[in-house]
């Protein structure tokens, strides 16, 4: 998910250490997403972390190890009061949470990723009925921009293999996003626009990320996995 916020930041003309970021669901996804967008560059003090009692400050009570490491001092206290003014909303709660008065409630050039399975927070139909200057990703197949984590297990554990790495580190997880996010860069060979029978994929808007059966995945991320190993100090190799 985390090139998305990347390569989303440059479509949307928004800087990463002032974004304004909102994530609904507070679970393992969010929580392991947030940390590594620190760790990316991305500023804590910008992010809002929404769990099914609200938002996550230090007023809140009986918070995991995991959410107190993201309560910061804040008045706002629900999801919708969460959302006015942000930038960035990723959704990894549940279907049908996000309604479109929050959506018209966000800042300008708005990036959304409600990533909920099989039902995203809120539709892209919902989505682009009340806002033109969104770009969007789901979790599903049949919109634009799927997340999926096809796109990052099979080639982290491959490069990590290769390297006989002791673990997976910080270091390999920022390089899958480098080499995802360059990735979604380049020219779109003719044999995977064959596979999803559209005349076009460009970088932009509706596609910001590789899509799953993009032969060059396993080309370029096991090597920047492998890379990323050996010169961190992680990888056993003889």
């Amino acid at each position: 998910m985390l090139l998305l916020d990347l390569n989303a930041l440059e479509i949307q003309e928004k800087n990463i250490e002032s974004v304004k970021i909102v994530c609904a669901g507070a679970g393992s996804a969010g929580i392991a997403t947030l940390k590594l967008l620190i760790e990316l560059g991305f500023n804590k003090e910008n992010i809002l972390l929404v769990d099914r009692n609200g938002v996550v400050s230090k007023n809140s009570k009986n918070l995991s190890k995991e959410k107190i490491d993201f309560a910061i001092d804040t008045n706002k206290k629900t999801l919708e009061e969460a959302i006015d003014g942000s930038d960035v909303l990723i959704g990894v709660a549940r279907g049908n949470l996000v309604t479109q008065e929050m959506i018209k409630s966000m800042g300008k050039r708005p990036i959304i990723f409600a990533l909920s399975n099989p039902d995203p927070e809120i539709s892209p139909a919902d989505v682009y009925e009340c806002r033109d200057d969104v770009l969007m990703a789901t979790g599903r197949s049949d919109y634009p921009n799927q997340v999926n984590n096809v796109l990052g297990f099979p080639y982290i554990f491959r490069g990590a293999l290769d390297a006989n790495s002791r673990i997976i580190n910080t270091e390999m997880k920022i390089a899958a996003v480098y080499a995802l996010k360059d990735l979604a860069k380049l020219p779109v060979p003719e044999s995977l626009l064959k596979i999803y029978q559209v005349k076009e994929l460009k970088f932009g808007k509706d596609y910001f990320i590789p899509k799953p059966f993009d032969h060059r995945l396993i080309e370029t991320i096991p090597k920047a996995i492998f890379d990323a190993a050996v010169k961190s100090g992680v990888a056993r190799l003889k």
